[in-house]
Formats: structure tokens, sequence, C-alpha cells
């Protein structure tokens, strides 16, 4: 199985991404696509090459594929700059820290993690709503539960709202702890086959609305959380 993302002119509205969506489900090599209108781009899995004209011939004449590689197998498109597409990231992990250090400042450090670990699970669950319909098609294409139970990925958001205010506002510390471990270590697994099997595909921590590549700064950003976790849990039962 592969996973390629593809530029996709001509969609207009919701209703557009839709067809589009279904129209390259339907061909028979596809396993899954998750379209975006927003970046005009298709993230598609299929179980063997395939070309660019069978694609182009299941979808209506309006909606046009870029032809770049026209006449040869699809594969994977390579970012430009890993650096410059995981900015958002290191940005808003950059204000998190910031943040956590300032809301616990003169406190224990383990009061800075749990402000962290809040800070993080609410901030990248907003960045989530922001194209909450979008969201579980991506989230599925690496995370193992959401793969298979979807209705997972419709409340993953909130599961991230939650426990973040149950760090910030200390409510059941060791439970938040051990879901977090559960959570983000079944993620994790699906990111080590994602980049094991070097395909390119976009990572949904942020949600769809921010176009990011998963990369081994998504592996580091969940394991920084991980570890967090267990650090937190041992230094509260010493």
């Amino acid at each position: 199985m592969k996973t390629l993302t593809i530029k996709i002119s001509g969609m207009t509205c919701s209703g557009c991404e839709q067809t589009v969506t279904q129209a390259l489900q339907g061909v028979k090599s596809v396993i899954r696509a998750n379209v975006s209108l927003e970046n005009e781009t298709a993230t598609i899995e299929i179980k063997n090459n395939i070309r660019i004209e069978d694609l182009q011939k299941s979808l209506p004449e309006k909606y046009q594929i870029k032809k770049e590689n026209q006449g040869q197998p699809l594969s994977s498109s390579k970012a430009t700059s890993y650096l410059a597409d995981l900015y958002p990231l290191f940005l808003i992990l950059f204000y998190i820290t910031i943040s956590s250090a300032i809301m616990s400042w003169n406190k224990t450090f383990d009061s800075f993690m749990m402000d962290f670990m809040g800070l993080f699970f609410i901030v990248f669950s907003f960045f989530k709503f922001l194209d909450y319909k979008n969201f579980p098609n991506s989230f599925s294409m690496y995370d193992p539960l959401a793969k298979n139970i979807y209705i997972y990925g419709w409340i993953y958001p909130f599961i991230e709202t939650f426990l973040g205010l149950m760090f910030i506002f200390r409510i059941q510390i060791f439970f938040s702890l051990v879901l977090t471990i559960i959570f983000l270590g079944i993620t994790t697994i699906g990111v080590i086959k994602v980049l094991t099997n070097k395909e390119e595909i976009q990572c949904a921590c942020l949600g769809t609305a921010i176009k990011l590549p998963m990369t081994i700064a998504t592996l580091i950003e969940n394991g920084i959380m991980i570890i967090m976790a267990i650090i937190t849990i041992i230094r509260l039962n010493v």
C-alpha cells in the first residue's frame, strides 16, 4: 500500500470536494481518498501504482489533475523544505513552552509539565476543530485506531480538549496521564509505520487547516508528551 498526494484544480465548494472524493474512491486501486478544497489536493491510499490518466478519467471534466507526471506511475510528492513546512509546529510548541513557564512560575517542575501538556492538548484540538469535517479522514490515514473505528476520529478532538482541561485544572491527574500515554502511544505506532514505509502523507496533529507533512518531528512531538507523562507518573508515586 502506498500514499500519494496530487493537485486538483476546479474545485470551488464543499460539494466539489465531496464529488472528487467519491470519484477517486471509486477507482479500483484506490483504498481511501482525502480531498482538501482549501489546498486543492487529494491524499490517496493506493494498493498498486496507478497512472494519472486513470485518476483523471474518474473525474468530471471540470476537475483537472496537475499533469507533471503524465504517462508515468504516480508516486509520493516530496516536500521542498521540511523546515519551512514544520515552521507552524515549531512556533506553536515555542509559545506553548513559554506560556507553560509563565503559568508555573515559582512552582514545581511537575506544574510546568502539567501546564505544558494541558496547553498542548487544548491548542492542538483547536486546530483540529478548524476543519473538523476533514480531520477524521486525514487522521485515519495513519492512526491505527481511527483506521478501524471511524468514529474515533470524530471524537478525538474532544478527547484532547477534555485531557487539556483536566491537566490545567489538576483533575484526576493520574488518570489523565495514563490516557495520554495510551492515546498518543497508539498514534505513535501509526507514525512509526508511516515513517518506516517512507510514505508521504499529511499529518493531522494540527488538523487539516494547516498542511503539515508527516516527519520525524511528529514522532518527537508525540514522544515528548509520552515521556513527560511517564516522568510525571513516576514523580507522583515517589
